[in-house]
């Protein structure tokens, strides 16, 4: 029997607060969901990898999960500390502000048997640097790429003060790619003792050689997003979706970067993995929340 895609989402599962309702969310878990609608009908999936709580909301995370034809398998349950939790204010432009609640039960992340096995046969995998705040999440994450050899993204996702030198650097030499926006970009370049004057294409193949990586992904907002490979870059327009009245921007970067596993699995031309990273990322951050569900137009261009 031939083995399904799997792009792994690795690190915190939670609920994002916000005024009017609590919404599933967490980064690697918006990557593994939006991978998942985009590679159900290629014969892929999506898989969260993560620890919950075991209380309501613990519980709530496996309900939707389940709700959405995935497979809960890998959310842990820690009968110590509570799911995570983050409360999202959203400014007058939409852009979140994130307060994140400390000592949760994807701080205890155990590198067990199914994570392991896991490692061994996904195709893809994206982590972040929250994650990473406490010292057991972080070496699970790490033992879990070092026994991959899965693509590995990067989504540095720099929160508050949850980073270091330390946790940047070997992040990066553990990923094969990593995706950053233009704010993030001079604060992991300084942190790793690079020129962060340097533009935008000349530290991103700095980033390139330093670490061996097969690909930078840059995102710009509306401006875009950026892959740059080997010599080539690759762009493309960003669309325009109608945004609804309570639109945010809140996991619009994740659509994107399980938009650009779902296209590298999927080995199709980097300038169409671009396009579909635009697509899903813009469409995102037209609606409510972090994991809408994808329209048919974005489906059908995987």
């Amino acid at each position: 029997m031939i083995e399904r895609l799997i792009i792994v989402g690795l690190g915190e599962a939670l609920f994002d607060i916000f005024p009017e309702a609590e919404i599933l969310g967490g980064a690697p878990l918006n990557v593994a969901v939006h991978a998942h609608q985009l590679l159900q009908k290629r014969g892929g999936r999506g898989v969260v990898g993560s620890r919950v709580g075991q209380d309501d909301l613990g519980e709530a995370v496996r309900r939707e999960l389940q709700n959405r034809e995935m497979d809960a398998a890998f959310v842990q349950s820690d009968p110590d500390n509570p799911t995570g939790r983050v409360h999202v204010g959203v400014d007058q432009h939409g852009e979140p502000d994130y307060e994140i609640v400390d000592n949760v039960a994807w701080d205890w992340l155990q590198f067990d048997p199914d994570l392991e096995g896991l490692a061994k046969r996904c195709d893809a995998v994206c982590f972040g640097s929250l994650a990473q705040r406490n010292a057991q999440t972080r070496n699970t994450i790490y033992r879990f790429l070092e026994s991959s050899r899965a693509i590995k993204l990067f989504d540095v996702n720099l929160r508050q003060d949850y980073f270091s030198r330390a946790i940047l650097q070997r992040s990066c030499e553990l990923a094969s790619a990593i995706k950053l926006n233009d704010d993030e970009l001079p604060i992991v370049m300084q942190a790793l003792g690079l020129d962060a004057s340097e533009d935008l294409q000349a530290a991103a193949r700095m980033l390139m050689r330093k670490f061996d990586l097969k690909q930078v992904i840059a995102t710009q907002g509306k401006a875009g997003t950026t892959i740059y490979a080997s010599a080539e870059s690759y762009q493309d327009q960003v669309p325009a979706y109608q945004r609804v009245e309570q639109a945010d921007n809140v996991g619009a970067g994740d659509a994107c970067a399980a938009a650009i596993l779902a296209g590298l699995v999927l080995r199709k031309p980097l300038q169409e993995v671009v396009m579909l990273a635009n697509h899903a990322g813009a469409y995102v951050a037209s609606q409510s929340g972090a994991t809408p569900t994808l329209p048919d137009t974005i489906l059908a261009m995987v």
